[in-house]
C-alpha cells in the first residue's frame, strides 16, 4: 500500500498562501529516523571541514645555536644540551601538529541519504516554509528583508535553498544576518539543523526528492 502524500502550505514571498503541495512521505516523512545516522553525518561534514593547516616547529626545526648552555658537571643546574629542547621556552613541540594531519571521513551514500531524510522529516511542520518562487524583481536586501518578515522568520536562521543562476536572491540574501544559501544538491544535515528554517521554492523540492529516493 502506498504511503499517504504529506500536504504542506505553499506561500508567496509576501507570506500569502496561494496553493499546496504534496511532499513525498518517502522523504519528508521518514518512519526510520536515526538519531546515530544523524551523527554521523554530523561529525563527517565538520571534520571534512578542518583545514588541517595547523603546525609546530619540532626540535630540529627551531632557528638557534647547537651550543651547550653550560658545562655538564658542576654548575649546581640541571644538565642541559641545547637551548631548542622541549622543556626550555621557544625550543621545540613534542608530537604537535606536523601540518599533514589528515581529519577526512565518509559516510556512505545510503546511510547519507538516511541521514538527511531524517532531519527534512523533523522540519516538516517545524521550520519548513515552501515558496512559489524565489524570483525577484531586481536586488534589494531591504526588499528581500521584508519579505522574511511578512514569512515570519525575521531575526531567526534561515536557510534559503536557491538556484545557482538566481542572482538577484544571491545578491539580496547574502548580506542579512542570519540567512544561509545552498542549491538544493548541497543541502547538508548540519545546515538543516543548525538553522531555524529552511526555506525552500517548490521546484526545488521536487529536485531534493528526486535525489533522496
Amino acid at each position: 500500500m502506498a504511503e499517504k502524500k504529506i500536504s504542506v502550505a505553499v506561500v508567496n514571498l509576501s507570506g500569502e498562501e496561494v496553493g499546496k503541495i504534496s511532499l513525498d512521505p518517502v522523504v519528508f516523512g521518514a518512519k526510520d529516523v536515526s538519531p546515530q545516522v544523524i551523527k554521523d553525518a554530523v561529525t563527517v561534514y565538520l571534520a571534512n571541514r578542518r583545514q588541517a593547516t595547523a603546525k609546530t616547529k619540532k626540535r630540529h626545526e627551531i632557528h638557534g645555536t647547537n651550543r651547550k648552555p653550560w658545562r655538564q658537571k658542576g654548575t649546581g643546574r640541571a644538565r642541559s644540551g641545547d637551548c631548542k629542547s622541549p622543556i626550555w621556552t621557544g625550543g621545540g613541540t613534542v608530537f604537535g601538529p606536523d601540518g599533514i594531519q589528515n581529519y577526512k571521513l565518509a559516510q556512505n551514500k545510503k546511510a547519507h541519504k538516511l541521514a538527511l531524510r531524517s532531519v527534512l522529516t523533523e522540519k516538516v511542520g517545524n521550520g519548513l516554509i515552501v515558496v512559489d518562487s524565489l524570483e525577484l524583481g531586481s536586488v534589494s536586501t531591504k526588499a528581500f528583508a521584508g519579505s522574511l518578515k511578512a514569512l515570519g522568520v525575521e531575526g531567526k536562521k534561515n536557510l534559503i535553498v536557491v538556484d545557482g543562476e538566481n542572482e538577484k536572491l544571491i545578491l539580496s540574501a547574502r548580506g542579512i544576518e542570519g540567512v544561509g544559501l545552498v542549491e538544493a544538491g548541497n543541502v547538508a544535515v548540519y545546515d538543516v539543523l543548525h538553522f531555524d528554517n529552511l526555506i525552500i521554492g517548490k521546484d526545488d523540492v521536487k529536485k531534493i526528492e528526486e535525489a533522496l529516493q
